[in-house]
């Protein structure tokens, strides 16, 4: 481990960032969970597994008919999920791409998505292999630069997609910017900002203009890489109403007991989140440092191109890192496969740190110049640092560069 490594000052870690939500924590652990709710005043929210309810007569129920079209469980959870989202409203949907499928389903034939260029593999490959499959016009260009994304914007343009930070190159996107610029050119275009790296706790999009907030619950938002989920959230009348039309007409509702297992995450989203953002933090200054790392991709760095956007409309940064190793295919293959602390896996947002090849796994759906264009090389690593302690988090890094780039003797 570098000696030189010291333990990253909380007070200067956060110096420069928005300041932290208002009652966030409060919300997040009392709103929708009141015991009096329930005859038992259980202060957990019991997990409601029954798939109907009994009516009074006719149409007269306690406002519980069939789980699909609404669960207790479920509910608690929309209210605190709306509650730290600063919304009116969320509905919670089967996965990320549960909600991404909902939200396109608002459109019709002949409507248009553009969508930022670099997002989750997932989402590039249902907007083009699915959605433009059904009638649906998909474009993509880079909101980081608002010429581009008002040049891109068309007649037929419904829904514009953004993501920040991006998935997995990290860039950030000015929300309030972009969401001023879309709906100057037409005030009913609705604008999404996938909002999953940043979580709730971080980041706040519909106070920047945002129409909808949405995430893949799976992995902040719940925190503990045990549920699948998706969110959405918003404060327009209009769109959940259709929103939540679609939540049951399409039945991609999630389970009760998932439900609890995220309402019950979200109580610690505030206290997970700083310590992502330290240990993170502390993993970018050593890599960035390191010689055998050729550059590293990290909002909360000031070597980060939109570090100022960063600063400007979040309250911190999750713990995902992006990180191109020198050399070629085999040094990334060697540094993963070395790693002890870190799994090799699929997903990030988790309490334990994660490390994958995105060219490989999660983006190998993009086609292969896209890629390219994007920046996801061979060398290309990213990191999901979790909570463990920070100094074992930088000993494993280190030990697994060594791997990769041996000393000669």
């Amino acid at each position: 481990m570098d000696q030189n490594h010291k333990p990253e000052e909380q007070s200067d870690l956060f110096a420069g960032f928005r300041e932290p939500y208002k009652s966030f924590a409060t919300d997040a652990i009392h709103v929708g969970q009141e015991p009096e709710q329930w005859k038992s005043m259980a202060v957990v929210p019991p997990i409601s597994l029954s798939t109907t309810f009994k009516q009074f007569g006719p149409g007269k129920h306690a406002g519980y008919e069939y789980s699909r079209s609404g669960n207790p469980s479920r509910d608690c959870l929309e209210k605190a999920v709306a509650a730290v989202d600063g919304a009116k409203y969320c509905i919670a949907v089967a996965s990320g791409l549960a909600a991404t499928v909902t939200i396109t389903h608002m459109l019709k034939v002949g409507d248009g998505i553009l969508c930022m260029d670099d997002v989750y593999g997932g989402t590039n490959r249902y907007f083009q292999k699915i959605a433009s499959q059904t009638g649906t016009e998909v474009s993509f260009a880079d909101f980081t630069k608002p010429e581009l994304l008002k040049a891109a914007l068309k007649p037929n343009t419904k829904l514009v997609w953004i993501e920040t930070p991006t998935n997995p190159t990290m860039k950030v996107v000015d929300i309030k910017a972009c969401s001023d610029l879309v709906h100057e050119f037409n005030k009913d275009i609705v604008v999404v900002v996938d909002n999953t790296f940043m979580s709730a706790y971080f980041q706040r999009p519909l106070a920047f203009g945002a129409d909808i907030c949405m995430y893949s619950a799976t992995k902040y938002m719940n925190g503990h890489s045990d549920v699948v989920m998706g969110l959405a959230s918003t404060n327009r009348d209009d769109l959940f109403e259709r929103l939540s039309y679609l939540q049951n007409a399409l039945g991609c509702v999630p389970s009760p007991f998932d439900c609890f297992l995220c309402n019950r995450g979200l109580k610690t989203l505030h206290l997970r989140m700083e310590c992502h953002f330290k240990n993170a933090m502390a993993a970018a200054k050593f890599l960035e440092a390191d010689p055998r790392v050729e550059k590293v991709i990290f909002p909360g760095l000031p070597s980060h191109p939109q570090h100022e956007v960063v600063k400007k409309q979040c309250t911190g940064c999750p713990g995902m890192i992006t990180f191109y190793i020198k050399g070629k295919l085999e040094h990334a293959s060697a540094f993963l496969s070395n790693l002890k602390l870190f799994a090799i896996a699929e997903s990030l947002g988790g309490y334990e740190s994660l490390a994958e090849h995105p060219a490989i796994m999660t983006h190998a759906s993009v086609p292969e110049n896209e890629r390219t264009a994007l920046g996801i090389s061979d060398t290309l690593i990213r990191l999901s640092v979790g909570l463990e302690n920070e100094a074992d988090i930088i000993q494993d890094l280190e030990q697994a560069l060594a791997a990769a780039h041996p000393k000669k003797k």
